[in-house]
C-alpha cells in the first residue's frame, strides 16, 4: 500500500501533515501514517507556528506566500495544507513522493 501523505488536484499538491513545532531544526522527517512529518523550530502560539509553516513552505516550493494554504487543522498538529502550482518540490519531499508512487 502506497503512502497517501498527498495528492494532486490539478496543479495544486494537496499535503496531509504531522507537525513537530519547537524543533531543533526545520525538516521534513518522512512518512507519519498516513500524513508526512516535519519538524519546525517554531512554537504553536498565537498562530506563530501556522505563520513560519507559510514562510518556510514558500522557501521550499518556490512559490508566493499567498499560494501556501491551511484547509484543515489550523489550531493542531495535523493539517491539510495547499501549495498552489509549487514550481519546484523540495529533494526530501520528491524522494519519498516517489518512492511512495507507483510504478506505471
Amino acid at each position: 500500500m502506497s503512502t497517501t501523505f498527498y495528492s494532486w488536484q490539478g496543479d495544486d499538491l494537496i499535503l496531509h501533515c504531522h507537525f513537530q513545532p519547537k524543533a531543533a531544526n526545520d525538516e521534513i522527517v518522512g512518512a507519519h501514517g498516513d500524513r508526512l512529518k516535519i519538524r519546525i523550530t517554531a512554537p504553536p502560539v498565537d498562530g506563530k507556528a501556522n505563520e513560519h509553516i507559510i514562510k518556510w513552505f514558500s522557501k521550499l516550493f518556490k512559490t508566493p506566500k499567498s499560494n501556501i494554504e491551511i484547509l484543515q487543522g489550523e489550531l493542531g498538529r495535523q493539517k491539510t495544507l495547499r501549495i498552489r502550482t509549487p514550481k519546484t518540490l523540495p529533494n526530501d519531499l520528491d524522494t519519498l513522493c516517489c518512492k511512495s508512487a507507483s510504478v506505471g
